[in-house]
């Protein structure tokens, strides 16, 4: 039975994977991609047009999520290639904590005019079925809500400290860590960045 639960994926939660696919000429490709859970086994991808995962995904109808919190996967996967060497056989990367296998469902246009990219925020959502995971340790889907709770309570135990400028500065950066939050952030998170935020308030300020 296919439970992403396993992978700590909660339903419409969106979590930071690399995704590796085929590459036309059977070489292989990962790219940090964000993850929607959309149910047990199923997941939503939103990824604009012109990247080589969009293009692999539409010609091959399927790719891999692999499950990882290594830096050094998602800076290299970003701002370049892993070698050939990362990868298995099956292109699941060899040091990943879990992945899962996903097969497409169906492509959508889709233009979201908020998006701060050209184009209007061009991009084709991607509805998948997962048809297998692998674990082969412990393994937590890495959601980014963590981290911003994290920096917004660091940020606030110093607003006692600083002058006014850094107060508006530490402000600005809690108004876009809770939207960050409320678009991908789990329950718990959105609970935390909730009561940090009347903690604010409570100390006059605007958040």
């Amino acid at each position: 039975m296919i439970d992403l639960s396993r992978i700590g994926m909660e339903k419409g939660r969106q979590y930071e994977t690399i995704i590796t696919t085929k590459n036309e000429d059977g070489s292989k490709n990962a790219a940090p991609i964000g993850v929607i859970c959309a149910g047990d086994d199923k997941i939503i991808n939103r990824i604009f047009k012109g990247s080589h995962t969009l293009e692999n995904i539409l010609r091959e109808k399927e790719f891999t999520v692999n499950i990882t919190h290594d830096p050094e996967l998602f800076k290299t996967s970003t701002l370049g290639n892993l070698n050939q060497e990362c990868f298995s056989k099956d292109y699941s990367l060899k040091i990943c904590d879990a992945y899962f296998k996903c097969k497409v469902i169906s492509f959508t246009e889709a233009i979201k005019q908020s998006d701060p990219i050209k184009k209007k925020g061009e991009a084709i959502v991607i509805k998948s079925q997962v048809t297998d995971i692998v674990i082969h340790r412990s393994a937590k889907a890495m959601n980014r809500g963590f981290g911003y709770v994290i920096e917004s309570l660091a940020n606030y135990t110093r607003f006692d400290l600083v002058d006014e400028q850094k107060k508006e500065e530490y402000l600005n950066r809690f108004r876009e860590a809770n939207r960050v939050v409320l678009k991908v952030g789990t329950k718990e998170d959105i609970k935390a960045m909730g009561e940090i935020k009347k903690e604010l308030i409570k100390k006059g300020f605007k958040p």
